[in-house]
């Protein structure tokens, strides 16, 4: 447990405290080391599909990451050489072709609570992209923090490709932000593939890995997350989401108001009296 944690009130650290790095994970892989959870989406005969369970436990779990102080930064990433091959036809695309109004709305309020979770919790996400990375996969990826692809990697909102539009689980708002509005609409109007030194370029991926390196790199880039100042990197998770909706002098107000919070925490005492520390032989010895 956290100093944090100790100083907190039983009481109140009941409610707000949970440990998940003991979470046993039943439709796919979660593990954690060092403060890093890696989930890995464990269905590699299908190119790693979701299902109804699934969707729903990504969720659940990413929501109540907002309450874990034994996690600090999460890997996403597939297993057998792909990331996700969206939603399963057999398990999902059959049942919603059946299904009535009511349900289907059930269905996509569902889909776009998981990027919801996943924007609202603190963590950083990195998702760690090779080979298919498809439909529900894309968004997934997107609603992450920081991609990290290969040049094999094939990223497709292949919405459109379905009979469906491409403002899916908020692909029209956020795709954008990232790859900029034209190159967004490009994708969501065809489906088309989005190779890996393409996407590279275009700002998808913040950079391109070895296949074998792939998830040692998200990874390694997330224990660095991960050794950072847990409650400030929180603080950027959501100023990096809120102000999409501020103008500039809210933003600024909004960040004033964020910083002195952060400036009151004790990873910002603790830095400074490193650097102090730090700098004080160099400065004796001259």
């Amino acid at each position: 447990m956290s100093e944090t944690s100790e100083r907190v009130d039983p009481a109140l650290a009941a409610g707000n405290r949970r440990q998940l790095a003991s979470y046993r994970a039943t439709h796919f892989l979660w593990e954690v080391h060092d403060k890093v959870a890696t989930v890995t989406l464990n269905r590699p005969e299908r190119k790693n599909p979701l299902t109804f369970e699934s969707y729903a436990e990504l969720r659940d779990l990413f929501a109540g990451l907002k309450y874990a102080d034994d996690v600090t930064a999460v890997v996403v990433t597939g297993a057998g050489g792909n990331f996700c091959s969206g939603g399963d036809v057999h398990e999902i695309i059959g049942p919603l072709v059946r299904l009535k109004a009511p349900e289907l709305l059930m269905f996509t309020r569902m889909t776009g609570d998981l990027v919801k979770t996943m924007r609202a919790c603190p963590q950083p996400i990195v998702a760690a992209i090779d080979g298919v990375c498809a439909g529900a996969g894309a968004i997934v990826a997107m609603a992450s923090d920081v991609r990290l692809g290969t040049a094999r990697s094939k990223t497709a909102f292949l919405f459109n490709r379905v009979g469906l539009a491409g403002c899916d689980m908020g692909a029209c708002s956020i795709l954008p932000r990232i790859i900029g509005q034209g190159r967004a609409s490009e994708l969501l109007y065809t489906g088309r593939a989005l190779g890996g030194e393409e996407g590279e370029r275009w700002g998808f991926f913040n950079r391109l890995c070895a296949p074998e390196a792939l998830l040692d790199e998200a990874q390694a880039l997330a224990r660095e997350f991960a050794q950072g100042p847990t409650f400030a990197n929180g603080v950027t998770k959501t100023m990096l989401h809120q102000e999409w909706a501020m103008t500039v002098d809210q933003a600024l107000e909004a960040e004033a108001q964020a910083q002195a919070i952060c400036m009151m925490t004790e990873d910002f005492s603790r830095a400074y009296h490193a650097f102090v520390a730090k700098a004080r032989p160099r400065f004796e010895g001259n």
